[in-house]
């Protein structure tokens, strides 16, 4: 199962205004996490590292996805906004 750090998660908004905070945050941490619509959508990775790292299957995305909508929810929508 893939972790996903909430402090590498990005609005598509800001990534598409702010596109070097997102290639910072792959130097900082290894990955991004883009959002469209409050959810999960997009995942940015360290080239190098592409081919050593597993990618989850799709069933598992959703279930972080879902977990991270719940504990994260009041986050997310002053995101929206």
């Amino acid at each position: 199962m893939m972790t996903i750090n909430t402090n590498t998660m990005v609005s598509i908004t800001e990534a598409n205004q702010n596109f070097s905070k997102v290639a910072r945050l792959v130097d900082e941490h290894g990955t991004a996490v883009i959002l469209k619509n409050n959810v999960p959508r997009y995942l940015v990775i360290d080239f190098s590292k592409a081919d050593k790292d597993v990618v989850a299957s799709n069933e598992d995305v959703l279930s972080i996805s879902q977990r991270l909508i719940e504990k994260n929810k009041e986050s997310y929508e002053v995101l929206a906004k």
